[in-house]
């Protein structure tokens, strides 16, 4: 235990020793640090341009790092980031032997007190004017000054929504000298890109790269050239939540659109589909022109719904027509012979169409009405029979009638059995007439009854074709709009 404690005595004290020496040299640093400081800025101005010679052109290299989107606001076509800016320049007065001052290379001080270029975002679109934040700059012995300040932009954007929610913007961040022309402050790329390594992703916008291009404008104002730096942020929208919230419930609603035909004509409910489906997407297009900017490019689903609107109208129009069709009475003219040709023989076989209130054929059915057509045949027969009987009476009868009136004539034979035959003839010929009217005008109703089924199989008909058309057109804009954003 002895030992123990005698071995750490001297470790102990040699910390000890080291740390008073290191705290004596940072108190040595700081001395050296006030004296460099009131020796640099005793007769130092920051108004001026920092050259020996007013002719010499001043550099300043240009560092722009993302560090986030804030926000794209498509209406307003503004877009707000959060950067670093870092610049750095070569100040000819601020300039020190670091032997002098115990090896001090480098110092931080307040931006506002050295001479800073002002540089600006020449495409701002803010209404804060601000100074920018006023961060310590780094100042070394050679003279080099690099000032890193954040800053939050919100710059101009030309937006193109052609082809919203699938599109790609590319939005410029020029920067440039407010007041210095380029003889006199010279602006130079430090990368050929913005720093993209400590952007946070964001959530709607993907960043595909922010080249730097530097330029030189002479502007109509002055002659003397002004450089800048351009950085170009392209960017590529996260299509997944525009496609579940806008695009596929449209294409959900419009497939509804087409369904209206194959509703029966009876429900009554061909019409109000087509409505309710029509403000629905209405309710969607209001969503999109709230989001884009009023712009002469209408985008892509925009286009969509209005193609979807304008197939629901039209099918709404056809639905209504073909109600009128189907509705149409024994007032109504026979169905033309083109159309019995080409709707009732053709088109109603193409489209699997049977008779009205019929949807398919089975063994069953075709008994039934085989039994039917027998019956049918049987009161058919059972009626010629009747009528062949009554007409056999009514010969018998008036037979009767000439051999009475020959023996009356002949013989001059009166009697009661006389009466009674030509009595019963009489009837005969009554019942006769009234069977005759009640059979003509069963077949008047058949005939009226066969008109309005005729009329009724045309419009179902013209309902199942016109189905599978806007089923057709439905699908072709579905894959079109897709292929598009491809």
């Amino acid at each position: 235990m002895k030992r123990n404690s005698q071995s750490s005595f001297p470790v102990s004290l040699w910390l000890l020793f080291t740390a008073v020496m290191l705290q004596a040299v940072e108190s040595a640093k700081g001395k050296y640090a006030h004296m460099l400081f009131n020796e640099l800025f005793e007769d130092y101005s920051n108004a001026l341009r920092p050259v020996e010679d007013t002719d010499k052109v001043l550099n300043v290299t240009l560092q722009i790092t993302l560090s986030q989107i804030k926000d794209m606001d498509e209406r307003n076509q503004i877009l707000s980031a959060y950067l670093w800016i870092r610049q750095s320049w070569y100040d000819a007065y601020l300039k020190w032997d670091k032997e002098k001052y115990d090896g001090l290379d480098s110092i931080r001080i307040p931006s506002n007190l050295v001479w800073r270029p002002d540089i600006v975002l020449y495409n701002k679109a803010d209404d804060d004017f601000s100074e920018p934040v006023n961060t310590n700059v780094v100042l070394r012995y050679d003279g080099k000054i690099t000032w890193d300040a954040p800053a939050v932009t919100k710059s101009s954007c030309v937006v193109d929504v052609s082809y919203f929610p699938f599109d790609s913007q590319q939005c410029n961040l020029t920067f440039g000298s407010w007041t210095y022309n380029g003889n006199q402050v010279d602006i130079i790329n430090s990368l050929d890109s913005g720093d993209l390594s400590d952007f946070v992703e964001d959530v709607e916008w993907e960043i595909h790269g922010m080249p730097a291009v530097k330029n030189v404008i002479t502007y109509g104002c002055c002659s003397e050239p002004y450089p800048d730096v351009t950085f170009t942020l392209i960017l590529k929208r996260k299509s997944s939540f525009y496609i579940f919230n806008l695009l596929l419930p449209c294409i959900l609603i419009s497939f509804l659109a087409p369904l209206g035909f194959y509703l029966p004509a009876d429900s009554g409910e061909k019409v109000s589909l087509g409505v309710t489906v029509l403000l629905a997407l209405t309710v969607f297009q209001l969503m999109v022109a709230e989001i884009m900017p009023p712009s002469e490019n209408v985008p892509l689903i925009g286009k969509y719904y209005i193609a979807t609107m304008t197939m629901i109208t039209a099918s709404t129009a056809l639905t209504i027509i073909i109600m009128n069709l189907h509705h149409c009475g024994s007032e109504a003219k026979p169905v033309p012979q083109w159309a019995r040709v080409v709707i009732l023989d053709y088109m109603s076989k193409i489209f699997f169409v049977y008779d009205v209130g019929e949807n398919c054929t089975s063994p069953k059915r075709e008994k039934e009405e085989e039994r039917k057509l027998e019956g049918d045949d049987g009161c058919q027969k059972r009626h010629k029979e009747v009528r062949s009987h009554l007409s056999n009476r009514n010969a018998d009868c008036d037979l009767k009638e000439k051999l009475s009136g020959s023996l009356n004539k002949s013989y001059g034979v009166h009697g009661e059995n006389v009466r009674e035959t030509i009595n019963c003839c009489s009837c005969y010929k009554m019942l006769i007439k009234n069977i005759e009217y009640i059979a003509n005008c069963v077949r008047d109703h058949k005939a009226n009854r066969a008109k309005g089924i005729e009329w009724k199989k045309v419009a179902k008909v013209m309902d199942r074709f016109f189905m599978w058309i806007f089923f057709i057109m439905v699908f072709f804009m579905s894959v079109l709009i897709i292929g598009k954003a491809a």
